[in-house]
This record gives C-alpha cells, sequence and structure tokens, in this order.
C-alpha cells in the first residue's frame, strides 16, 4: 500500500462518487510519471509516450456494479501494453472504447484499426496492444473482468481492434447507450448501478455473437440477452403500422425463424406482443386527460393501427369494453396528484493531487509502474 493515503475509500450509502485525475495541478516534471499511473490504474498498467511539456489530460471514473466507466481528455500520447507471455490472470480487463473526439490507431492480435470520432473497439488488455493518439482527444470506455462475457480465448482474439461503426446497426444502438453510461454512471443508486451494468455485459454478449459471425443458440441464456433488446426495440417502433417479424428480424441480424422461437418460448406470439403493446399505449392514450381533445381513431393511428374498427374490435376483446366506454371512465376516477421527485445532487468527485515526495504515487495502490 502507498504509504500516502490522498483520498479515502467510499464510505456505504446510496452512491459511489466518482474520480477525478487531473494533470493541471501536477509539478510539470511529474505529470508524466503521474499521468500513466493515472491511467494504469484505471485501465491496466501501461507504458505511454509523451513530451513533458505536452503532457496534459483528465481522467474521469465511475463504477456500475463490476463495471468501470471512465471519460479521458488528453493530449497526443502512445500507449503500449506489454503484459507477461503468462496465462491471463482472472482480474485482467476488457475494455470496450468509444472515441468521442481526435483520431486514433489500435493494433491488436495482428490487426490494425483506424479510428474517427464514433467509432467503437474492444481492447483485450491481457495481450500485447498498441494504440497511438496522434492528435488530442476524447474517449468513453467501459472497463470490466474479461471472465465475464464466457466467450473463451479464441472468442475474444476475433472481436479486438475490430472497429464498430456509427452509421452501422451496431453502432447505432452501442454508441449512445455508452456514451450515456458513462456519462451518467456516478447519479445510479447502487442497486440500479448493479442492473444496469449487467445489462451492458448481456448486450455485449449479442455484439460478440454478431462480430463473431453466429447466430445467438436458442438457449435461455441466448434468450435473457436478446428478448429485453428486441422489446425495447418493438416499443420504439410501434407508431410504424409496417412493424413485422421481418422488421425486427432484420434489425437484430437473426432469423425469422429463430426470432419466432424467442417468443414461442414466451408463450407469446410476435404479431401478439406488438398488438398488445400497441393497446397498452392506446389504453394509457386514452385515459390521460390531455388527450381527451384527440379522437379515439387519432390515438389508434397513433400507435400503429390503420383501421379504426380493427382497433375498437381488439380493445374490446382484451378490456372488456370498447375503447369510449374506457375513456369515459377514466375520466370519472378522481385524479391523484403525483408527489414531486426531489433531483438527486451530483456526486462529487475526489481530486487525486500527489503526494509531497519526489514521486506522485495514487492512492490505495502500491507503485506498479516503473519510472
Amino acid at each position: 500500500m502507498s504509504p500516502h493515503s490522498l483520498a479515502p475509500a467510499p464510505a456505504p450509502g446510496d452512491r459511489l462518487p466518482g474520480t477525478l485525475y487531473a494533470t493541471d495541478a501536477i509539478p510539470l516534471h511529474l505529470r508524466r510519471t503521474y499521468w500513466r499511473e493515472a491511467l494504469s490504474r484505471t485501465f491496466a498498467e501501461l507504458d505511454i509516450t509523451v513530451p513533458d511539456d505536452r503532457c496534459a489530460g483528465t481522467l474521469r471514473t465511475s463504477r456500475l456494479g463490476h463495471v468501470r466507466v471512465a471519460t479521458v481528455d488528453s493530449g497526443p500520447l502512445r500507449v503500449r501494453r506489454t503484459p507477461a507471455p503468462t496465462a491471463p490472470a482472472s482480474d485482467e480487463h476488457l475494455v470496450v472504447k468509444l472515441l468521442v473526439r481526435g483520431t486514433a490507431s489500435v493494433e491488436q492480435d495482428g490487426r490494425a484499426a483506424e479510428l474517427r470520432p464514433g467509432d467503437i473497439v474492444i481492447c483485450d488488455m491481457a495481450r500485447p496492444l498498441r494504440a497511438d493518439f496522434a492528435t488530442p482527444f476524447q474517449t468513453k470506455s467501459l472497463v470490466f473482468p474479461r471472465r465475464l462475457p464466457d466467450l473463451g480465448e479464441a472468442g475474444l482474439r476475433r472481436l479486438t481492434a475490430r472497429p464498430v461503426h456509427p452509421g452501422t446497426p451496431l453502432g447505432t444502438l452501442l454508441l449512445p447507450l455508452l456514451t450515456t453510461l458513462v456519462d451518467t454512471a456516478e447519479t445510479y443508486p447502487r442497486a440500479l448501478g448493479d442492473a444496469q451494468a449487467r445489462h451492458v455485459l448481456d448486450l455485449l454478449g449479442v455484439l460478440a455473437a454478431d462480430r463473431l459471425g453466429q447466430e445467438p443458440s436458442g438457449t435461455p441464456d441466448a434468450a435473457r440477452v436478446l428478448l429485453p433488446r428486441i422489446r425495447i426495440f418493438i416499443d420504439d417502433q410501434l407508431a410504424d403500422p409496417d412493424l413485422a417479424p421481418d422488421v425486427i428480424a432484420r434489425a437484430h441480424h437473426i432469423s425469422v425463424r429463430y426470432l419466432h422461437r424467442l417468443f414461442q418460448a414466451e408463450d407469446v406470439t410476435v404479431s401478439r406482443w406488438i398488438q398488445r403493446r400497441r393497446l397498452q399505449r392506446c389504453r394509457r392514450e386514452l385515459a390521460r386527460r390531455e388527450a381527451a381533445g384527440h379522437t379515439i381513431a387519432a390515438v389508434a393511428h397513433r400507435w400503429g393501427f390503420t383501421s379504426a374498427a380493427h382497433f375498437s374490435r381488439v380493445f374490446r376483446a382484451a378490456y372488456g369494453m370498447s375503447p369510449a366506454e374506457w375513456r369515459d371512465a377514466a375520466a370519472h376516477t378522481p385524479r391523484t396528484a403525483p408527489g414531486a421527485l426531489p433531483q438527486a445532487p451530483t456526486p462529487p468527485y475526489r481530486h487525486i493531487l500527489p503526494p509531497p515526495g519526489p514521486r506522485p504515487v495514487l492512492t490505495g495502490e502500491t507503485d506498479r509502474t516503473a519510472a
């Protein structure tokens, strides 16, 4: 342990504080060592090359369960990772990295990737890695134990240094998710943070299956990964009258037959699920006093029904009354004003400053990086 305790461990509570490393308060001749150790503590032990007079950056980290999130703003630098040639340790990490600003090149497992803003790449910190950032840059990353996706060594080697581009279906899904998780992680209560971390790992399993050119197997684990994602997609597309199984399957890179098999395990057809969700949205909107001026046909059309008569039939079959009867009953139900929810405060960052002495050793860890 370092003899200098620069910041205490977070006390038990509803939220975990973030951690901030910044070079601007570091003496110029110590900045490179400080910045190397800050990056090494967050990702893995790293060698970096950067001129002392150009070494500048900030690093913010927080946790979501087993997942660490990190935002790096830095000047140009070169990163090298050369772990010992042994079997990977159980605590080695994978990094899912989004390049927000600048350009970068990443080399691993015999592949080289040129990254532009919006590109996402996976790096395995258990194996040799090279990354060059020729210009000032910003990245947002998820860091998690490499054992959690359970992909095997061969699977991991096929995922690294293969960028996911922002215009692709996977990029469209992952880019906003990764950005939101990194930017808001420190505001989540711990229980919600753990749940969000599990969802992230599930989505990474889907990403792995897609990148490896595999259709997920028909196992309960595969259904657990895919069904939440598919249901979210359906909810987002309910207003589209052309939403159908072939559209859903194509968007998720699976066959229509496999899509039907997933929903068969839930004892409902895909089309029935879509109809059920549309009815629920219509029922909710018809009960809102703010929507009293909207016709029933307009509400039905808004949520993807093309025929008002068909909508009325399926609504009555589902709820035992017509849409008009439901609206009238809801209008005569006493309204209870919801209580105001307080805005969650932004938790403080623990700002890591250098201790007195010749070297800026970081809090709570042995100095692992050679000067």
